[in-house]
C-alpha cells in the first residue's frame, strides 16, 4: 500500500491568533470553513463533509498556537496520519499566518493544496481576512 507525504503549506491571514484560534479548535468555528459538520465528544471529534464521515482524534493543543488532529480509522485507532494547524505571529511586524500540516498520497499531492486553498479561502471569508 502507498504510504503518503508529509507536506507544509503557509496561508498570511488578517487575524488576531486569538481570534484565529477559535475558528481552528472548536465544532463551531471548524463547521464555518473546514466541513459541512463538526462534533465533538470528549477528544474526538467527527467531520462530515457531504456523505463522507470522517473521525479524528483531538492529539494536542496549545491555546492560540496550535491544534493537532489525528486521524482515527474503522476502530477508532490513531492511523499514522494527522492534520495539525498552527499559528504563527511575526513577533516584529505582527503578520498572522496560518501554517497546514497535512499528508496526502504523491498523486493527489497537487489536489489536496488545492482542497486546502480553497478550505483557508473559506476561512478568510469567514474572518472577514479578505
Amino acid at each position: 500500500m502507498d504510504t503518503k507525504v508529509r507536506y507544509e503549506i503557509e496561508f498570511p491571514l488578517n487575524s488576531s491568533p486569538q481570534l484565529l484560534y477559535q475558528y481552528i479548535s472548536t465544532p463551531s468555528g471548524l463547521s464555518e470553513w473546514f466541513a459541512d459538520n463538526v462534533n465533538s465528544r470528549g477528544e474526538f471529534f467527527t467531520f462530515i463533509w457531504d456523505d463522507t464521515l470522517e473521525k479524528a482524534r483531538l492529539a494536542s493543543k496549545k491555546t492560540n498556537e496550535r491544534i493537532k488532529f489525528k486521524w482515527l480509522d474503522e476502530q477508532d485507532k490513531d492511523t499514522d496520519y494527522f492534520f495539525e494547524l498552527k499559528i504563527m505571529e511575526d513577533e516584529i511586524t505582527k503578520d498572522v499566518s496560518l501554517v497546514v500540516v497535512d499528508f496526502a498520497y504523491e498523486d493527489e499531492l497537487s489536489e489536496s493544496k488545492l482542497l486546502w486553498e480553497n478550505q483557508i479561502s473559506d476561512l478568510k471569508h469567514v474572518i472577514g481576512s479578505v
